[in-house]
């Protein structure tokens, strides 16, 4: 018998539809959840949704059965990242097998997971087990987990307190109890224009920007060295890098604006806003040199978006649960971040299990493994039965 015969035809076909809704970051997603919505609806399933500012994202949040002991939610993110300048050899936004793998955006960060978790629902009501289940599916996770957020304020508000969480990240369903905090930042440098051929009447926020960048670099190097370690992540210590970059006009100006973004992926223990504050304080004392030249120099930083880590033990209930559930021992952590340290933040034990590798999020020709689908596909169903 085949991976492919395996594979249930009504899952496959409820993630190629999933797939087929464009939801990158930047995009609404408000047809895949108006599909969603529907799906519910033949099953007696009303959905609650939460808006972004625009109107034009939503998160949802389901409750699947009345059971009178607090239940389990599912957790997915629906936005995928762009494929802009990747070379796909298909088309990215549609569903495509080739051998033993199925093949698209979305195929493992994270729409399998959803399309099992919805593909399991009339079996959940079917067992009628006591136990309410929830399914959670937010926007914007891959621009700094900003959708959840406003998902669970919704539960809090509501009076809704779930036992736990299983976040359906791509972990090859072995579950995962930690992960680091991310943290993303921007600096504007605004200095002064001259002409490149009186540099001293000018102030090159260029130059500026890059002694900070140089700093947070020697500030991770810093970490790297006397951090106390955890061997459970790949990258046993906390992360400091500069990502994008932006300033000048031409070769021959002296630059008045440079912005540029960093992040911090942190151990759960180490507090991000210390890091922040050490590279506010060394901007601070590049100030004097340029307001001897410019009064209205300056520069300015945001803290763009942060995610907390996770840190569960082995022997918590949902952790054991998961590894029941997926036949697979615990895991231990991962240095990428999820929407799972929001969850356990708000008071919800949350464990990471869900089907593919990281390895292919974000990639082209990004694919999951038909016997992942499988695995996941029971996963769900001793999920019913348990």
């Amino acid at each position: 018998m085949t991976v492919i015969s395996t594979v249930s035809p009504e899952l496959l076909a409820i993630l190629a539809q999933l797939i087929a809704f464009k939801t990158v970051s930047r995009d609404s997603n408000l047809e895949l959840i108006d599909w969603i919505q529907t799906y519910l609806k033949q099953y007696g399933v009303s959905a609650r949704l939460t808006y972004d500012s625009t109107g034009k994202k939503a998160n949802l949040f389901a409750t699947v059965g009345d059971g009178k002991k607090p239940g389990i939610i599912l957790s997915g993110h629906t936005d995928v990242v762009p494929v802009d300048g990747q070379e796909w050899h298909t088309d990215p936004f549609t569903a495509v097998i080739n051998g033993d793998r199925l093949y698209a955006r979305g195929a493992a960060d994270m729409k399998t997971y959803i399309a099992a978790a919805l593909h399991a629902i009339p079996q959940y009501i079917a067992a009628d087990r006591g136990q309410a289940l929830h399914l959670a599916f937010s926007y914007d996770e891959e621009v700094g987990c900003l959708g959840v957020r406003s998902l669970i304020r919704d539960l809090d508000e509501i009076g809704l307190q779930p036992a736990a969480c299983i976040v359906g990240e791509p972990t090859m369903m072995r579950p995962i109890i930690a992960h680091k905090g991310t943290h993303r930042f921007r600096c504007c440098v605004r200095g002064k224009e001259a002409h490149s051929s009186y540099t001293t009447q000018g102030v090159n926020a260029i130059e500026y920007a890059s002694k900070i960048v140089v700093y947070i670099r020697e500030l991770a190097d810093r970490l790297a060295l006397q951090e106390t370690r955890d061997d459970s992540y790949t990258v046993p210590y906390s992360t400091l890098q500069t990502g994008l970059i932006h300033g000048g006009l031409a070769t021959n100006i002296v630059p008045k604006d440079c912005d540029f973004q960093f992040e911090a992926r942190t151990l759960p223990d180490m507090k991000a806003d210390i890091l922040f504050e050490e590279i506010q304080e060394y901007a601070r004392k590049l100030m004097p040199e340029m307001l001897a030249v410019e009064p209205l120099a300056r520069i300015d930083f945001e803290w763009l978006a942060s995610a907390p880590g996770l840190q569960m033990q082995e022997s918590d209930a949902i952790v054991q649960l998961a590894a029941q559930l997926s036949g697979n021992s615990p895991d231990g952590a991962v240095s990428y971040g999820t929407e799972a340290g929001l969850f356990q933040q708000a008071g919800i034990p949350t464990v990471i299990c869900g089907p593919g590798s990281i390895e292919q999020a974000h990639s082209p020709n990004e694919y999951v493994e038909l016997a992942q689908v499988v695995q996941c596909e029971r996963f769900m169903q001793r999920l019913c039965d348990s």
